[in-house]
């Protein structure tokens, strides 16, 4: 699928394709792995892949993305204060800060495989739940002004606080399953910065809202002067 946005924004690599799946997609065999973030900076440079419960090694990472109904004992304090002689990581001040939060993220059914591809390698009949661009902060600018452009409200963009794949993957797949609009900027998570260029972060949409801006591009601030300045910038 060609993007007008990708397009628009001059991004070299791929926006990336969130999807659900019965099973892996032909060719593309789940692989072990740690932290996913990796994958998806891969999906945006042309290599789907393919994630279940059995390849995510990292067990924050499959409940974060959904893959798995419930967090598994101890994340609240790894991620807070720590437990059992380990230090925590010390992104909430205390486990029962870090236990609310995990017991409010947005709902989804886990599937049995969620697949990263490149949007421009989209088979006939698949329908993304969410698309991820993987952005600098010229090209975040103009996907978060364009959130805007046709919508009155204020909170058309949100930047939550979560783990790098709860913020760029799992909000846009739920606000998609929700019939929500609201597009989300993430990879703000120090983790999930570890496996990242500098310059990277994540703008993540419902796959509604993404078609609906792919069409609303070619009238907006997009082509007119103050971006194309920008745009010469690199």
């Amino acid at each position: 699928m060609h993007s007008k946005l990708r397009q628009a924004i001059g991004l070299a690599t791929q926006p990336v394709a969130v999807l659900k799946a019965q099973h892996p997609p032909e060719g593309i065999d789940p692989r072990p792995c740690g932290c996913i973030i990796p994958l998806l900076a891969a999906a945006a440079q042309g290599q789907a892949a393919a994630l279940t419960a059995d390849s995510v090694g990292c067990p924050g990472g499959k409940f974060g993305l959904g893959l798995v109904p419930q967090a598994p004992e101890g994340l609240a304090g790894f991620l807070s204060t720590g437990g059992g002689g380990r230090p925590g990581l010390g992104y909430k001040e205390a486990p029962c800060l870090m236990e609310t939060y995990l017991h409010h993220l947005p709902p989804t059914e886990p599937p049995a495989c969620l697949v990263f591809r490149p949007l421009d390698q989209l088979q006939p009949g698949e329908e993304p739940l969410a698309v991820v661009f993987l952005v600098n902060p010229h090209q975040l600018s103009a996907l978060a002004t364009l959130a805007s452009y046709d919508r009155a409200p204020l909170e058309n963009v949100k930047l939550l606080f979560g783990a790098g794949c709860t913020q760029a993957v799992r909000y846009a797949l739920c606000a998609q399953e929700a019939g929500e609009d609201t597009c989300y900027v993430g990879l703000t998570d120090p983790s999930a910065r570890l496996h990242l260029d500098r310059d990277l972060l994540s703008f993540s949409l419902p796959y509604r809202r993404f078609r609906e801006l792919e069409e609303k591009a070619d009238g907006s601030f997009l082509t007119q002067s103050t971006w194309q300045s920008l745009l010469r910038q690199g």
